[in-house]
């Protein structure tokens, strides 16, 4: 029978041609939509994780609860500690600390209320990858009083490279303490309502504004993305038990989960439609298939054959028919891949960013099979109901359509 069934999807070569079309067609409208959307995530999580988040945060218990109504009390006392503790893990590239605080900008003329992070610029640098320096140059290690600002700072400030800020915050007892900095850079992240409030300076110069040797949280960077979820259960078994909160990016990263979710769902209700249009194209093909053939049926039931058989025919013509598209549908629809994102797909910036990016078609193995399984799972249904009506035809009006 399966001999049979293959010789017979190549009979009718026209109508077996529009099926193939079809199904190629759907094929590769799902690889195509699936990787643009896989890409999306891509460099929406490395942006999130390379602009300033990191793989994971290391934090004292309660900080995300409580941190910002009392930052002071809840701190990580003895760094160095729990630096020793997380550099020795495998897949650990580097470790940051960072001390967080708020406060007042002021250019001379005017204030702008402000979110400052006191880091390690040698470290960061490394992590930052996704950071772009609009104007001057990153922060060194060597910058004692300088600072890079948000691109939203410059502007609200009208402050440039070489311009002087003085910044003023609350110290842990409650005075008010303030420093005066030269901008030597101005930088643009993903995130534009960061962008609108960020001051960056070294992690010396934010603890002496705010007369303090302890920070805020340790930010680890890995060389793998993909590692993140076991290294930080690793980092969870070793200094949970110490006191401390252990958060991987994606937990941190509101706007990224919110996003994936919205574009999964997305993805779910396209392939629902594309499969429901193949069904509909296929069947209307495969009714005319059926109704061409309904002699050679007749035949086939005068000779001896069983309905149930003429069912199983008909049903395996088409899954074969359905297997073809779809192999057929991934090597075009990878050639097809493979050439859009040579070339690159502009793209505005997401919502809350300023910076756009170009987008490809990313090649991911669970898509192929989704392609491939849908192609063939529409083929299959669509020829439900013709084999169901092929294998219940009255023998002799069946043979009457050879006359």
């Amino acid at each position: 029978m399966f001999k049979l069934a293959f010789r017979n999807i190549f009979r009718q070569r026209l109508r077996t041609a529009l099926t193939l079309a079809a199904i190629i067609t759907g094929v590769i409208a799902i690889i195509i939509s699936g990787g643009f959307v896989e890409d999306v995530f891509v460099q929406l999580r490395e942006a999130t994780i390379h602009s300033r988040v990191g793989h994971v945060q290391i934090l004292r218990s309660g900080y995300i609860e409580y941190g910002r109504r009392e930052p002071s009390r809840y701190m990580i006392e003895q760094p160095k500690d729990v630096l020793g503790i997380v550099q020795s893990i495998s897949h650990v590239q580097a470790v940051m600390t960072r001390v967080n605080f708020s406060g007042l900008a002021n250019n001379g003329r005017a204030d702008l209320p402000i979110i400052g992070e006191g880091i390690e610029p040698g470290k960061e640098a490394r992590l930052g990858t996704a950071t772009i320096i609009v104007a001057g140059r990153p922060l060194r290690d060597g910058d004692a009083f300088g600072a890079v600002i948000g691109e939203g700072v410059a502007a609200a400030l009208h402050l440039h490279p070489g311009s002087f800020v003085t910044l003023m915050v609350n110290t842990q007892e409650g005075a008010l303490n303030t420093l005066e900095y030269e901008v030597v850079g101005v930088f643009r992240t993903f995130s534009k309502e960061y962008d609108d409030r960020a001051v960056r300076i070294s992690l010396s110069s934010a603890q002496e504004l705010l007369f303090t040797r302890s920070v805020h949280s340790a930010v680890v960077l890995l060389d793998d993305t993909a590692a993140t979820d076991a290294v930080t259960a690793i980092i969870k078994s070793k200094l949970e038990p110490l006191g401390y909160a252990v958060k991987p990016w994606h937990e941190l990263a509101d706007f990224y989960q919110k996003t994936e979710a919205l574009y999964r769902r997305q993805f779910g209700a396209l392939q629902a439609i594309i499969l429901v249009m193949l069904v509909l194209s296929v069947a209307s093909t495969i009714n005319m298939v059926i109704y061409e053939r309904t002699g050679e049926f007749g035949t086939l039931l005068a000779l001896g054959l069983r309905r149930r058989q003429i069912f199983k025919l008909v049903l395996l013509e088409n899954a074969l028919l359905g297997l073809l598209g779809s192999l057929l549908g991934v090597v075009i629809g990878v050639a097809l891949a493979g050439i859009i994102s040579g070339i690159g797909i502009p793209m505005p910036p997401p919502p809350g960013s300023n910076a756009g990016y170009t987008a490809s078609i990313l090649l991911v193995p669970w898509v192929l099979v989704v392609a491939t399984l849908t192609g063939a799972l529409a083929a299959v249904m669509a020829a439900v109901l013709p084999a169901r009506r092929a294998s219940r035809l009255p023998v002799v009006d069946a043979l009457r359509h050879n006359i």
